[in-house]
């Protein structure tokens, strides 16, 4: 019997790897600790309350924020080990296996479980707000998304201490992702991870597309609409279209596994360049799925610290809409060397370069706006104007991608991990980091402290820098995508060694700006004022943070920048107030079955995995039931009372005087 455990343990659990151990150690101490705490302190049932079973849109907004950020971390020490293996050559720090797994879970993490949870963040604390509405159009479902994302994540991450994490490269090609060559479990952590999260995801389109269509404020036309609520459309219409590709084609590669189907194994009739068109025709639409808000991001920054109108609005419309169609006519361009011709080469190439041209509008229309501005460089134009540079290399060196008989010299090279990180991290994370910075303040209701934000600006720049303009003439030496390690006769030290100091840079600004956080919690100045940026648009003619409700009464919009506009005619004498007049606010009450929901899909998740019909059947048919019990439950609403939005409006504006 203890012969069967141990033989069990040792094939359930990952072993034999010293920091496998440090941090199997390191999370048994978090738990502990996050335990110790909420029990000390009572705090289980604010936990359950205020947080866990809300649907309030500010908090699952903040909760994606949160998660996102240890997704940062962990999927920023996967790039940190991989650069410590490549500094010199020859090092073996990592053996080739273990660098395999690091470096698929490295992209996963990134891409799905941290820019999408940021983007998705910012998308709940932001769009109500800036449309003048009271919540997201479907209220559970907002929930739901969140907490089966979180699922999904945790899942995946579970891979690292059981099971073992997938090896098959953060897109899982076949046909290294198939059973035949990918015995192991890790490979199913990966599809039910991505898949129980993707599901999340689909919802979240699906929801704040119909928020921006159905629940602006009275007056707000689509062309009133801010900036930044268009390119969570034109990002949400990508996903809608985009995120079913994945579902499917991850769910034939786990047939393929699971099952003995033969969709994508050459042996058996099918043909693993099958899956590779499915999954870029998900792939490069989601590049663009994560890089449009950024620019929504960067248009509303730039007018609020250029004092300025933005130039161009309507350009900058069709730009984004534009590119949200261009999106999926692009895909091949990822693999010209697989032999489809000449003319599905001209035409995916012409389509690559095709889309930077509404790219570099939005480029020349943030420069046109920032033209004879009063520029202020608080820390979000910082990271604003530090991204326009940036993303015009990523931009030409993407055009230069685009080229087909180039392509086969850069394919595959490490000139196409630099100019991928460049647009990644240097369009869509710094873009995001700008929006944190710029919100922070309405969504927490203090700002963080400038000086530690230009410290964490300025690293962040030069170890990007320094890591990945080597990278680009690596790739043009001949360094290759996925090598672990290589030899002293390739000249490639000095480059990697420089690359692995800017990775080291980064990973010192990371820390800043936990600090800056930390830092700004302690020293706390509140903003009474809830536009501390002599901002333009509707989240700011509210209190900082906004009450559960956003409106006491819902705005009348009559421009674009209506905020902005207001706040001119008051300067010149030419407000016309009006009496507010109070009403019930109807609203969404707070509900568990999301989360309970999410639980039974780890568990079925987790049974699919390791293929137990025991742990399967009760997580489906747990899911089913709370499908059900939802369908049942009509007491999903109340109203909060005229007395009760007078109580809280006085309440802030004794605070705020």
């Amino acid at each position: 019997m203890w012969d069967q455990i141990k033989e069990f343990a040792s094939e359930f659990f990952v072993t034999g790897d010293p920091l496998i151990y440090g941090a199997d150690v390191s999370i048994v101490l978090t738990m502990i600790a996050i335990l110790f705490v909420l029990t000390y302190y009572k705090k289980w049932g604010w936990l359950w309350s205020e947080w866990i079973t809300s649907v309030d849109h500010k908090k699952i907004g903040i909760m994606y924020i949160i998660a996102s950020i240890l997704m940062l971390f962990r999927g920023g020490v996967d790039a940190l080990l991989m650069r410590a293996q490549l500094a010199m050559p020859d090092l073996q720090f990592l053996p080739a296996d273990h660098y395999n797994q690091i470096f698929t879970t490295h992209g996963v993490i990134m891409i799905l479980f941290m820019a999408m949870p940021l983007m998705f963040g910012l998308f709940n604390v932001i769009v109500p707000l800036q449309l003048g509405a009271r919540d997201v159009a479907f209220p559970f479902l907002n929930s739901l998304s969140f907490w089966l994302f979180f699922a999904g994540a945790m899942l995946f991450n579970l891979s690292f201490v059981i099971g073992g994490s997938p090896d098959a490269g953060w897109l899982a090609y076949p046909p290294y992702s198939e059973k035949a060559f990918n015995p192991g479990v890790g490979q199913d952590f990966y599809v039910w991870g991505i898949q129980i999260s993707g599901i999340g995801s689909l919802m979240t389109g699906i929801n704040f597309i119909v928020t921006i269509l159905r629940m602006r404020a009275p007056g707000m036309s689509l062309m009133k609409m801010p900036m930044f609520s268009w390119s969570v459309l034109s990002s949400c219409i990508a996903i809608i279209f985009a995120f079913p590709i994945l579902t499917v084609t991850l769910a034939l590669l786990f047939m393929d596994r699971y099952a003995g189907t033969h969709f994508f194994t050459l042996d058996g009739g099918g043909n693993p360049m099958m899956y590779i068109n499915l999954i870029w025709m998900w792939g490069h639409p989601e590049v663009y799925i994560i890089v449009l808000p950024a620019f929504g991001i960067f248009s509303e920054v730039v007018a609020t610290f250029s004092k300025k109108k933005l130039f161009g609005y309507k350009s900058m419309v069709f730009a984004m809409l534009i590119i949200s169609v261009l999106s999926f006519l692009v895909w091949a361009h990822h693999f010209f060397t697989m032999g489809s011709g000449a003319d599905v080469n001209a035409f995916f190439a012409l389509a690559t370069m095709l889309i930077a041209i509404p790219t570099g509008v939005k480029v020349f229309n943030w420069l046109f706006t920032m033209f004879r501005g009063k520029i202020t460089f608080e820390t979000p134009m910082l990271w604003t104007v530090g991204i326009i540079p940036n993303f015009v290399i990523g931009g030409m060196t993407g055009v230069l991608l685009s080229v087909a008989p180039a392509d086969f010299q850069y394919h595959n090279s490490y000139f196409l991990i630099a100019h991928f990180h460049q647009v990644i991290i240097a369009g869509v994370v710094f873009g995001f980091f700008a929006g944190l910075y710029y919100w922070w303040p309405k969504v927490f209701g203090f700002k963080l402290n400038e000086r530690i934000g230009r410290w964490a600006f300025w690293l962040w720049n030069i170890g990007f820098y320094l890591c990945f303009m080597p990278q680009y003439a690596l790739g043009l030496m001949g360094m290759t995508r996925r090598v672990y390690t290589y030899g002293w006769d390739k000249g490639w030290f000095e480059m990697n060694l420089v690359s692995t100091i800017g990775a080291a840079i980064m990973g010192i600004a990371f820390i800043v700006q936990i600090w800056d956080i930390a830092h700004s919690i302690k020293h706390l100045r509140r903003d009474t004022t809830g536009d501390p940026w002599n901002a333009r648009t509707l989240e700011w003619s509210i209190p900082s943070p906004a009450p559960l409700y956003n409106f006491a009464t819902l705005p009348q919009v009559t421009h674009q920048d209506d905020w902005w506009e207001r706040k001119l005619r008051k300067e010149a004498g030419q407000e016309v107030k009006t009496a507010a007049v109070l009403e019930p606010i109807h609203m969404p009450k707070n509900s568990g079955i999301p989360f309970i929901m999410s639980i039974f899909w780890f568990l079925a998740g987790f049974g699919f995995i390791f293929d137990w019909l025991w742990l399967i059947i009760p997580g489906l048919l747990g899911v089913t039931v709370s499908m059900i019990v939802h369908s049942c439950n009509y007491d999903t609403d109340y109203y909060i009372s005229v007395e009760e939005v007078e109580r809280t409006e006085a309440a802030i504006r004794k605070v705020n005087n």
